[in-house]
Order: C-alpha cells, then sequence, then structure tokens
C-alpha cells in the first residue's frame, strides 16, 4: 500500500512538471486556459506584405539622345543647369546636385520646403496641381503665381529646358513650433 501511495504520488509530482512545462510553453504560444484547464489556443498571425522600394533621391542616367535638361536659378542668382531623365522629380534632381532644398517630408507632398517658382513660360506645361499640393502650398514663403512643390514636377520631353528659382526661404512647420 505504501509502494501504491509513493507512486500516485510520484506521478502526481510529474503530473504537476508536466503541467508547469505545457503551461510555459502555452503562454510563450499565445494559448488562453480557462477556469477548468481547458486548453484555447488563440491563432495571433501578422500579414507580411512587400511593396517595391520608393526610390528617393536616386536618378536614372538618361540614356544617350533622351537627356532633358532642367536650370535651378540658386538663391544667389547663379544658374546650374543638369542633364536628367525621363520620370525624375526636382526634389531628387536638386538633392542629388547638392542645391539648398530640403525636402523635409522625403517626397511625400507632406511640406512645402521643395517650394520653387517655376518659369512662367513653362508653367502651363506642368500637370495642374492636385489638391495635396496646393494644402501644402499655402504654407510656402513666399508664394507666387507660378509656385510649385519640387516634389510633384517630373521632368518629361514637354518640359526640356524648364528653369525653376529657389526661394529665398522655405518654411518647415514642426509640431514643436507650437509648443510653449
Amino acid at each position: 500500500m505504501f509502494s501504491r501511495s509513493l507512486n500516485s504520488a510520484s506521478a502526481i509530482i510529474r503530473n504537476n512538471l508536466t503541467q508547469k512545462l505545457i503551461l510555459q510553453k502555452i503562454s510563450n504560444s499565445h494559448s488562453i486556459i480557462s477556469h477548468n484547464n481547458i486548453i484555447h489556443s488563440t491563432h495571433f498571425s501578422r500579414n507580411f506584405s512587400i511593396s517595391s522600394i520608393n526610390l528617393h533621391n536616386e536618378l536614372k542616367k538618361p540614356n544617350p539622345g533622351e537627356e532633358l535638361h532642367v536650370t535651378f536659378i540658386t538663391k544667389e542668382g547663379d544658374q546650374k543647369t543638369f542633364e536628367v531623365a525621363d520620370g525624375d522629380n526636382l526634389l531628387d534632381i536638386a538633392q542629388a546636385n547638392h542645391l539648398d532644398m530640403e525636402g523635409a517630408c522625403g517626397g511625400s507632398c507632406a511640406c512645402s520646403t521643395c517650394h520653387v517658382i517655376v518659369d512662367p513660360e513653362y508653367y502651363d506645361s506642368i500637370p495642374e496641381p492636385d489638391d495635396d499640393e496646393n494644402d501644402m502650398l499655402d504654407l510656402a514663403f513666399g508664394l507666387t503665381e507660378t509656385s510649385r512643390l519640387g516634389c510633384q514636377i517630373h521632368m518629361s520631353k514637354e518640359l526640356d529646358g524648364l528653369r525653376v528659382a529657389l526661394p529665398a526661404m522655405t518654411r518647415n512647420l514642426q509640431v514643436r513650433d507650437f509648443n510653449k
């Protein structure tokens, strides 16, 4: 009888150890144990998606004979002309060539720090600004009738020879500007 009790006691201890190990594994795997020790497994999953990489600030090399030209007029009045490829935007062109254009939002049309003043001769060749661009232009310093955001102007054959001026200043509004 004593050996039977001993065997029962060791079985209970093994059982408790096994339950502890199971509980430890269960807690690591996000399962739930109800009050009556029934294990309810919950399955947590995260969707993983892959999207194309935004090639910000990486310019395409223009194919021979297909070069487009854009001229930036700096704050100091210097004119700098660059050969660019179809589809390149003015923000990326300016930054790749070390011109003073901030682009605080990374070209996502969420600031006005890539504000440029387009030569009136070319202004009508550029597609109309959308509402987001117009909202950001309202924040731009030195707004003119031909102001646009550089991140929204993509070079095309129609814009070959485009001339834009960089404004004297930019305005980068941030949350910390409003904290007192």
